[in-house]
């Protein structure tokens, strides 16, 4: 019952709240069958590859059964569902496109997600077989009844399709009707993030070394002031006079010309708010983006306006040349083009105003199939860092010593992996899952709620992921031991920004009536406190 009014929410153009493990992946061939039935077209938008694949692979049969057609977009790949194939075919590598899935060690040969921005994960309890797509066209693909496949595709494509010459080439039809997955995440993290074609620009790119070089001998508080809430760094008179003096000019503003102040500043951003292995990561010799929201690793996407550029002189990696534009589109402008758009995610009721006012989406909150028996407990704060990690440590040995299975979250890669260190200090066996290590995460998320593991992620861990009680493969009497000692314990090691991806994070616990908990430890050091608390907070504490 609960999955049809979800069905029916979808199917009037809104957003269906619902948790995590209450099937969304099924209710979403309700509204995506009716409405494709016009013949139309109906796109199912995941937020990557691998997720799309398998989606379209599972559901696809309940739409072949009903007699419509599945197409799925992939990056550089495109496939039709035919129930008729029954051998794998291979990919252009020659590799089989679908090995099955049989047990958790096999796990990370499927995860080679191929999509720009993410890596991906599954429940590790479910067979996944893929033997039935055929290789498409991409016209194909969006002339069958449903599409699936990832909001960057679908977004370059029409990209594409707009600089195309003939009608004839073009790939996709109108619009008609989309279900967005964690339509949170697309819609409202990534709405202002731009897509775009380019062509490379020709300009010196010996300058960025130049400017990188000259910004870090300025110094804070005296050469230029920072605002860490608007999140800007600007020169001060002094400043100026320093830059002039070393390039030999009167005045930067007018000799120098513009594009050296717009160079200057964008040297002085990279250096000073930019840090490395929290905002990006130095991989083979490049400057790889780290999502701040899902601390994924961004392949493929570049900072915009000479700001990559000027990271990589600072970093003192090669630097790419940057480009010119030529066709461009933001996730927020592509998805109102849909005449009927509807959405689900665990996580929406906190943005709810925001999808009213843009997107003129409701957001429902459905009812679980069970009650939810989590306990969320209040936050503990702490005067120091210290203190916070030396109780978070006390209360993981507490945890792992009875048998309880502990999920701890970061908020960066940087704090990741500090925070492994103190534990390997103090002898705590622990996973560790960031987007350096992305490919394991199938395999890692799948023991995370094995008897006394203790599993350290940045909030990247788990959207599209079941974390199974008692661990992978299933056993039902390990199953009832682990929810005897209480289920999954979510312990969050900082407060986000944004309180929905604090929720994204214990919602990883407490599935479909299972026991669990949920607690935030907090210093008045950390950065969120310190920029956004009061002195009244800090006064109390001392």
């Amino acid at each position: 019952d609960v999955q049809l009014i979800g069905g029916m929410v979808l199917n009037q153009g809104d957003i269906a709240e619902m948790r995590t493990g209450e099937g969304k992946t099924l209710v979403a061939t309700l509204a995506t069958y009716l409405n494709a039935l016009e013949g139309k077209g109906a796109h199912v938008v995941t937020v990557n590859d691998y997720l799309a694949r398998r989606d379209a692979v599972w559901m696809a049969q309940v739409y072949d059964f009903l007699g419509l057609s599945v197409g799925v977009i992939q990056h550089e790949k495109s496939y039709l569902y035919d129930s008729s194939v029954k051998t794998a075919e291979s990919d252009q590598d020659g590799d089989p496109l679908t090995p099955r899935v049989r047990s958790a060690q096999s796990l990370p040969r499927v995860f080679r997600g191929d999509d720009e921005k993410t890596e991906a994960s599954a429940s590790p309890l479910v067979e996944i077989d893929y033997d039935h797509l055929r290789p498409a066209s991409r016209k194909e693909a969006y002339q069958a009844d449903i599409t699936y496949g990832t909001n960057n595709e679908f977004g370059f494509d029409y990209l594409r399709d707009n600089m195309v010459s003939k009608v004839e080439q073009m790939v996709q039809r109108p619009f008609n009707f989309a279900i967005v997955d964690e339509v949170d995440s697309i819609l409202i993290d990534e709405a202002r993030t731009p897509l775009i074609i380019s062509a490379p620009d020709n300009r010196p790119i010996d300058l960025y070394y130049k400017y990188a070089k000259l910004v870090k001998q300025l110094k804070e508080n005296e050469d230029y002031n920072i605002d860490e809430k608007m999140r800007s760094s600007t020169l001060s008179e002094q400043g100026i006079k320093k830059m002039e003096q070393w390039l030999g000019v009167e005045n930067i503003y007018t000799d120098a010309g513009l594009d050296s102040v717009h160079h200057i500043e964008q040297a002085l951003k990279a250096n000073t708010l930019f840090e490395k292995d929290k905002d990006y990561v130095e991989q083979d010799n490049e400057i790889i983006i780290v999502d701040e929201f899902t601390g994924r690793l961004m392949q493929g996407r570049r900072y915009s306006e000479g700001l990559h550029q000027a990271i990589e002189a600072k970093e003192g990696v090669e630097i790419k040349r940057e480009s010119r534009t030529l066709a461009t589109i933001t996730f927020q402008n592509y998805f109102r083009l849909y005449p009927k758009l509807a959405g689900m995610t665990g996580t929406a009721k906190t943005e709810e105003e925001e999808f009213r006012r843009i997107y003129n989406l409701d957001v429902y909150v459905i009812p679980t199939n069970k009650p939810i028996e989590r306990l969320d407990h209040q936050d503990r704060v702490y005067k120091s860092s210290k203190g916070k990690y030396e109780a978070l440590v006390r209360e993981i040995k507490k945890r792992q010593d009875k048998g309880q299975p502990v999920l701890v979250g970061t908020i960066s890669i940087e704090q990741n992996e500090e925070f492994s260190e103190i534990l390997r200090h103090a002898g705590v066996k622990h996973e560790i899952l960031n987007a350096k290590n992305h490919e394991r995460e199938a395999e890692i998320i799948a023991q995370a709620g094995a008897k006394s593991s203790v599993t350290l992620a940045t909030n990247m861990a788990g959207r599209g992921v079941d974390i199974v009680l008692g661990g992978a493969p299933f056993d039902k009497e390990l199953a009832v031991e682990v929810k005897r000692l209480g289920g999954l314990h979510v312990l969050g090691t900082e407060r986000h920004e944004a309180r929905r991806i604090d929720n994204q994070l214990r919602g990883r616990s407490g599935r479909q009536g299972d026991p669990g908990s949920s607690q935030f430890f907090i210093s008045v050091e950390d950065d969120l406190m310190r920029i956004f608390g009061s002195d009244r907070i800090k006064n109390m504490m001392n």
